[in-house]
């Protein structure tokens, strides 16, 4: 596609380095991100930013109803209108009309039922933006409203959703003695709301339509070769007349996963011979894209008397709203990790993902493992109430290590320092109690003059541990391509590996400096031209992608120096690169890079591939993962128990990291997913009555601001590699999420008493009657 057809702003996910001399170098180094000063300069192109010439506007129409049979749908007062190019609905999708991540069962365009509130019905390009929405507002559909199944208990009795039923997956895990018992018991029921990933940036794209009849999509995808091979099915076309070009993603906590915003557009392309933009509001990207599955879980928990587990019996219930998505791997992840990073020599687990007519849930950041983690430390805190044991005591008796067994029959090889990480954050220095003067009011729950009396203020203490797993799971062919390029001084990395704020691109230029001894690194913007690299998420690019990206640069090392080995009578494996210097071990060799280069080309491309992992078995058994991380986090909260308000004081994390490639960017992480934590915690929560999205906006739904987030002390960084992993660095932005919540609830226990079973914790969950 020519430069002349879509215009941007030049800094962008390519930009060039600052000057290779300002720049620290290679791994373990703070180097800076390529794009952060685009980023804080508004200079950054996102989707949002694309123009081409004869643009033209879509807009979407959506269901007002959860559930409901469409009797008609009359488009010609749309079409009639000034200024409208096309509007399309299911008639008018030429290929394959379904769609979805981990499974295709979700409808372009909703043709004879609405399954959840915001469907699409219909989309419309016109000449100008308002156009375009009142078009869509012209659309006439006669609707027979259904009742809506919103409870997922009533789904297993409820007529069927879908085609394919309400249940998606059914995971019994059979591990040890059926009727092993303890001495002590503890029993709850506990409930995880639905959480928005709420990206900085809604929903935004741009189709071009290409001379040969394929057609071009400029969006931020996180898995561009899936996008595009969804996007060839819908149009009828073979996947090489549809290409995927990423411009900047706006942020990606989940998996910027809908297809049902990119969709659309290049089918309207297509129709009008133009290209057209679509740039959702920020209700539409909360009606549209996936949230993290709200989930019911019941447990039961045995230990002896010493505290001990003996048994964990469990039943967890995700609510998939209305199509399967990727419920059944967040099941999976739920199931297997439903006792934690604890020995527990039985467990029985029984899993179940359903359809309702709730929004669509999906990936998002420690799908499944968020939601046990709440539940299975709120036992751990019942069991040491009951015991009349520390919990923090309880919990270090009970912790597993490299060697334990999941209940899922997996050997855990890699690194599990939970011992290590949870001591950390014990004995860590507690805060200082807040002062008790008017000028220190707002460090009390509630902010400045929000809490009520000071003696009303109780602190807490409590302690969570969590775990993840790492890239995919249960037979995922994890596969990922690099080829670098080194030309005149300069080298490229060519990886389909879209960076959407984990930092891919900066560790590729890092693994490239330190391979090749080479300053300026260009990382090539993201395209399907490109051989796959799979999704962003689960820190695969960090393991699978610059595992690629350093065979490929060792390849490329190799061919630089082979011909001075065979000058000089020795093996590459002599040769050193350092600073841009290649030296022998005995140094009688001593020579630049770019002198060894001599105005040669060189480049290689290469793969890297995870060990196979496979499916759970019928009793929930099998090697599923390819690794795993931990974290432990210690929370102190104050609060006030008349109002049921919530401070988080601190937060101490201690967290398995395998190996810190960039120490920056990895502390940027692991406090931006604690906060997140602490909104899951205290303050997200979609609220959706009768099916019905209520407040989708960034009024209604609150996320913590900078002044909700709490002192993050980094206690502990434990460095101990993964063998298996290419730098031996593990996944580090996840599992700090999945822990921070759980470890603020039983903060928020210890100062109150009470249970505290659901999350996000209400305000009358916090208060203390008669105190």
């Amino acid at each position: 596609m020519s430069n002349e057809t879509v215009i941007a702003t030049p800094a962008g996910p390519g930009e060039t380095a600052p000057a290779p001399e300002q720049l620290p170098h290679g791994l373990g180094a703070s180097l800076p991100s390529a794009d952060s000063r685009a980023k804080s300069e508004g200079t950054f192109p996102y989707a949002a930013d694309l123009w081409a010439e004869g643009l033209l506007w879509a807009a979407v129409l959506r269901s007002p109803h959860p559930h409901a049979r469409i009797v008609s749908i009359d488009t010609s007062h749309a079409r009639e209108m000034p200024g409208v190019r096309a509007v399309v609905t299911h008639e008018d999708v030429p290929g394959v009309a379904l769609h979805g991540r981990g499974k295709a069962d979700r409808p372009l365009f909703a043709s004879e039922v609405v399954r959840h509130h915001g469907e699409p019905i219909a989309a419309v390009a016109a000449d100008h933006p308002d156009t375009a929405r009142m078009a869509a507002a012209a659309v006439i559909v006669e609707y027979e409203v259904l009742d809506p199944v919103i409870d997922p208990e009533q789904a297993f009795e409820a007529e069927p959703l879908h085609p394919d039923g309400n249940l998606i997956r059914h995971i019994p895990l059979r591990h040890g003695d059926p009727n092993a018992a303890g001495e002590i018991v503890v029993e709850g029921q506990y409930r995880i709301g639905r959480a928005d990933p709420a990206p900085i940036g809604a929903e935004a794209g741009l189709a071009v339509p290409r001379p040969d009849g394929g057609v071009e999509l400029y969006v931020a995808s996180t898995d561009p070769h899936t996008d595009r091979d969804a996007a060839a099915a819908c149009y009828g076309l073979a996947p090489d007349r549809v290409k995927i070009v990423v411009t900047g993603v706006p942020g990606a906590t989940a998996d910027r996963e809908d297809q049902g915003f990119q969709l659309p557009l290049g089918l309207l392309a297509l129709k009008t011979g133009c290209p057209v933009k679509l740039t959702a509001t920020r209700e539409e990207s909360f009606l549209g894209h996936a949230h993290r599955h709200p989930t019911l879980l019941r447990y039961r928990h045995h230990a002896d008397a010493e505290g001990k587990l003996v048994k964990v019996e469990a039943q967890i219930l995700l609510d998939a709203g209305a199509y399967a998505d990727t419920s059944s791997e967040a099941l999976a992840a739920a199931v297997s990790f439903a006792c934690g990073p604890y020995v527990v020599p039985n467990a029985f687990i029984e899993g179940w993902a359903v359809r309702t007519n709730n929004p669509p849930s999906g990936h998002v950041r420690g799908e499944g493992a968020m939601q046990v983690c709440a539940a299975y430390e709120a036992q751990m805190d019942k069991l040491a109430k009951k015991l009349g044991i520390d919990p923090a005591e309880l919990r270090m008796r009970n912790v597993m290590s490299t060697g334990d067994v999941l209940p899922t029959g997996q050997s855990v090889t890699c690194p599990a320092p939970v011992a290590e990480l949870l001591q950390a954050v014990q004995e860590f220095p507690l805060p200082a109690l807040p002062k008790d003067t008017p000028e220190e009011e707002w460090l009390l729950p509630g902010g400045p003059e929000g809490a009520g009396e000071p003696g009303a203020v109780r602190r807490g203490v409590g302690y969570g541990l969590g775990m993840v797993h790492m890239l995919g799971a249960e037979g995922a062919d994890e596969v990922s391509t690099a080829t670098v390029k080194v030309h005149d001084g300069i080298a490229t990395v060519l990886c389909a590996a879209v960076d959407t704020g984990q930092g891919f691109s900066t560790l590729a230029r890092q693994i490239v400096q330190e391979t090749l001894g080479i300053d300026e690194v260009h990382i090539a913007q993201v395209d399907t031209d490109q051989p796959p690299a799979g999704p962003s998420c689960r820190g695969r690019h960090t393991w699978v992608s610059g595992g690629a990206v350093e065979r490929a640069a060792k390849m490329v090392r190799t061919q630089l120096l082979q011909p001075l080995a065979h000058k000089f009578g020795m093996s590459t494996e002599l040769l050193q690169i350092t600073d841009g210097k290649i030296t022998s071990y005995d140094g009688v060799l001593s020579t630049t890079v770019a002198e060894a280069m001599d105005g040669k080309e060189l480049w290689a491309t290469a793969q890297c591939r995870p060990h196979p992992t496979e499916p759970l078995d019928e009793a929930g058994q099998g090697d599923a993962f390819v690794g795993l991380a931990f974290c432990a986090i210690r929370a102190v909260v104050d609060v006030d128990i008349e109002l049921g308000s919530v401070r988080v004081v601190e937060l101490a994390v201690a967290q398995d990291v395998g190996r810190i490639l960039n120490p920056d960017q990895l502390t940027a992480r692991i406090e931006a997913g604690v906060t997140q934590g602490v909104g899951i915690a205290l303050t997200e929560n979609l609220r959706t009555p009768r099916g019905l999205v209520r407040h989708p906006d960034l009024t209604g739904y609150a996320l913590p601001t900078a002044l909700d987030a709490p002192d993050i002390q980094l206690v502990k960084l434990v460095e101990e590699r993964d063998v298996v992993a290419p730098f031996g660095a593990k996944a580090a932005s996840a599992v700090p999420v999945v822990t921070s919540p759980a470890a603020i609830a039983a903060a928020v226990r210890a100062a109150t008493g009470r249970p505290v079973n659901r999350l996000p914790i209400r305000p009358q969950a916090a208060v203390v009657t008669g105190a």
